[in-house]
């Protein structure tokens, strides 16, 4: 899925417990009245804007290329926005709300460092609500291997199967496969804290990645890495989790000694301050974009396996979701 920058993110802290339950408060409030949809109302005293050009961060996972797909193809085609598109790692979206180089990161994973940095203390990015999409980060073996070694599922036995996992480039220890170096994981982290005789050996990409696994299945390879969900490769092989030790809240708040699995994620989207202060219909149509892990699956696969461009994809599954879609677009 996503070559993703994911920075597990610290407990949420009681000012953001806060700042959800009002926001929690005021989707109620709109359901109540009947609305289907939230409207972005700007700042007294400001017009709201006409929609004109659109930065969006697209970071490097197919899974975010969905939601871009989509939510791009919208903003051309309905409200006639012009819409730049950047390739830029997570942390480089985020600089780029603050310079002001991008107005929207379509799909956060936590951040909460970021969230404070940038919406709290710099306060040059809002919040924009969740995707509906669940996020899922962890450690993974091809099913066959979990069929062949049942009790390699349990993270205490994985120093018995090390040996199987040596690689040219793992040396004497298991290698634990990576995605792309710009993801920001605890793996080598949580290797030496278990105690595991394993070492991070990075794929280079998410298709490089996706492509380990696959082959891993198909010739019944070795091969444990790590993965995660939405991600449309699980709709095609059910790759087996290993649970670590439960995730609580701020387990893993120092990477040197986290010893615990990796959060789960409501997935949200992330506006530039000035953007969405301005009233652009564009930042009201992100605001409401949802959709479920099922939806960006169909689309990210159409982009990977069937190959069709962006746009292709995405009207494949706008035309058949018109319910969907309509609601996310602001009132005329």
């Amino acid at each position: 899925m996503r070559a993703r920058t994911r920075r597990p993110a610290a407990h949420r802290s009681p000012r953001r417990r806060w700042r959800a339950a009002l926001a929690l408060l005021g989707v109620a409030a709109l359901a109540a009245c009947g609305d289907s949809s939230a409207a972005i109302i700007p700042p007294p005293g400001v017009d709201p804007a006409p929609c004109g050009s659109v930065t969006i961060a697209v970071n490097p996972w197919v899974g975010y290329e969905a939601n871009v797909a989509v939510v791009s193809y919208l903003l051309r085609q309905e409200l006639g926005c012009k819409v730049v598109e950047k390739d830029l790692t997570e942390d480089a979206s985020w600089e780029g709300l603050a310079s002001g180089d991008v107005d929207t990161i379509l799909e956060n994973w936590g951040h909460d460092d970021l969230k404070k940095k940038y919406i709290d203390d710099q306060k040059v990015a809002v919040e924009l609500g969740l995707t509906g999409n669940k996020g899922v980060i962890g450690w993974y073996v091809p099913p066959w291997m979990a069929k062949a070694h049942p009790d390699i599922v349990k993270w205490k036995n994985l120093n018995e199967y090390a040996h199987l996992f040596r690689t040219a480039k793992s040396g004497s220890k298991g290698q634990f496969l990576a995605g792309d170096p710009s993801f920001v994981t605890n793996d080598a982290a949580l290797i030496k804290n278990l105690k595991l005789n394993y070492t991070v050996v990075y794929a280079g990409s998410e298709d490089a990645l996706i492509d380990a696994f696959r082959k891993a299945e198909e010739n019944h390879k070795p091969v444990i890495g790590y993965f995660y969900e939405p991600q449309w490769l699980l709709s095609e092989i059910d790759l087996v989790h290993i649970p670590l030790p439960l995730y609580k809240p701020g387990c893993d708040a120092d990477p040197k000694t986290v010893a615990c699995d990796y959060q789960p994620y409501d997935l949200d989207k992330i506006g530039r301050k000035a953007f969405v202060d301005s009233g652009s219909p564009a930042a009201t149509l992100i605001k409401n974009f949802t959709w479920t892990n099922d939806d960006q699956n169909a689309v990210a696969r159409d982009i990977t396996v069937s190959k069709m461009s962006r746009d292709e994809a995405a009207k494949k599954w706008l035309d058949a979701h018109a319910e969907t879609w309509q609601k996310w677009m602001p009132a005329k």
